[in-house]
């Protein structure tokens, strides 16, 4: 399936791109808006190299998971990479620090979470909303630290769970919910006994329709046939050549109004203090 897809996108890649409307120009009148959530990230080199030779900026949501080498995907290591990644011009907003997942709203107005990551992974916990509000700024706070940037204030919560309780808690403290369009689960945590990456790829070209919030992840655990980068790059084809073009999370309608510019570098001062 691959092999095919690929051949017939190879033929008309170069017209395609050139109609094709980068994420940040007007012209993009049929946009698609494909995001990554962290994961264990030995995929994701590879993913940046589908991303620069396609010229598709894309929208990351960040947790500190653990990585393939041992550290977590906000650590010293991987710095540099989401630094690179900025001046690349994609996206970039929270996915918990430790990747919590909302699990019950309790009768007093707290949350039963349970965080994947982190030195509580595994544990049930009781939080307030203040508790995941401060969960939500933190992997902005890193995201600053290792690139001079502002996160968006948006976020996607660990495994998409949420209550309209949650909902509120994150909008009164700033932060507003990312999902993803049903045709937009591209499958990548799928086990590819079942979900072969053909499978996807074509079930993917088939349904997405313009408007779509596209998902998948630098890298999942369980999946034997890894998703990315094998499926990405002619999914990609496939969808310029269907006339759609790429753009990133903060220019979807839904979310472009209430968006400050909260991207662009900060500037230090030669006392090392920070400027806008």
């Amino acid at each position: 399936m691959r092999a095919g897809i690929k051949g017939w996108a190879v033929a008309l890649s170069l017209s395609a791109s050139i109609a094709c409307a980068q994420s940040s120009q007007p012209s993009c009148s049929r946009p698609i808006y494909l995001t990554f959530d962290t994961g264990h990230m030995e995929v994701a080199p590879l993913i940046e190299d589908v991303l620069k030779r396609q010229g598709v900026r894309a929208s990351f949501f960040l947790a500190n998971e653990l990585t393939r080498t041992g550290g977590t995907s906000l650590d010293d290591e991987w710095a540099p990479w989401w630094e690179a990644m900025a001046e690349q011009g994609h996206v970039f907003a929270s996915h918990t620090y430790d990747h919590v997942y909302w699990r019950a709203d309790l009768p007093d107005g707290s949350f039963r979470v349970r965080a994947s990551a982190g030195p509580l992974q595994g544990k049930n916990q009781i939080w307030t909303a203040q508790d995941y509000c401060r969960e939500l700024a933190r992997p902005g706070e890193r995201f600053e630290e290792m690139t001079g940037r502002r996160m968006l204030p948006l976020f996607r919560s660990a495994g998409g769970h949420t209550s309209p309780a949650l909902l509120q808690a994150a909008q009164a403290c700033g932060y507003k919910h990312v999902g993803w369009a049903p045709a937009g689960f591209l499958g990548d945590e799928l086990p590819s006994e079942q979900y072969p990456n053909a499978v996807l790829l074509e079930r993917a070209l088939r349904n997405i329709r313009s408007g779509d919030i596209l998902m998948a992840h630098l890298g999942i655990w369980s999946r034997k046939d890894p998703w990315a980068p094998t499926v990405l790059e002619p999914l990609i084809e496939g969808l310029k050549l269907r006339g759609f073009c790429f753009a990133t999370i903060d220019t979807h309608p839904a979310y472009v109004q209430s968006l400050p510019p909260m991207t662009q570098p900060l500037i230090k001062n030669s006392d090392d203090s920070i400027r806008q």
